[in-house]
């Protein structure tokens, strides 16, 4: 075993965890799930059968990553994050065969106690807010808050804010590192 368990965690037969990460207190690894390398998962932490976390990613404390999520490298999610699973529980219906795919894409960050409704992608790098819902995609870098969730900036790689306008065009660098970020017709990248 290349990784860390916890006496009170458990990891089911069949779970995949990468090696050097590490898996807390009362965590709960289903079969079937997959963890990356380098993975952090806090205290009382559930991974669903069919959730898939790339390397490098740092689950909080009580956040819940059902069937159908994708966490790819390096995201964060901060302290009881949630993730649904369906558009329109309901305890008398059953429906897991409607469980809708939800992708956070690299880098991105979610913040303590955000929701992301099932069916959404976060882009690459995205921030998303401390208690936003998030109900539709968000952007590449964009900085999302609130209820629910809209755009009020955009984020560099290394988790600043950018000095660009939430609509029109303009270029901007990293604070902290110096890249240089364009924004154009809605969209942010890195320019090389």
């Amino acid at each position: 075993m290349g990784f860390f368990r916890h006496d009170s965690a458990i990891v089911d037969d069949g779970a995949q965890v990468g090696e050097g990460s590490r898996i807390w207190h009362f965590v709960h690894v289903s079969s079937g799930a997959v963890v990356g390398r380098n993975v952090v998962l806090g205290q009382n932490v559930f991974v669903g059968g069919g959730a898939v976390i790339g390397d490098d990613c740092k689950v909080q404390n009580n956040v819940s990553i059902y069937d159908g999520v994708v966490l790819e490298d390096g995201v964060f999610c901060g302290p009881s994050a949630v993730f649904t699973n369906v558009q329109s529980p309901r305890a008398r219906v059953e429906r897991k065969t409607e469980f809708r795919q939800t992708r956070v894409r690299t880098g991105a960050t979610l913040g303590a106690n955000c929701t992301i409704v099932c069916g959404v992608t976060i882009g690459r790098y995205a921030f998303v807010g401390a208690g936003a819902v998030v109900t539709r995609d968000v952007s590449d870098h964009a900085l999302v808050a609130g209820v629910p969730a809209r755009p009020i900036g955009w984020m560099s790689r290394h988790g600043e804010k950018l000095d660009l306008p939430v609509d029109g065009d303009g270029q901007a660098d990293c604070p902290a590192t110096g890249e240089r970020y364009m924004l154009e017709r809605g969209t942010c990248r890195l320019v090389d």
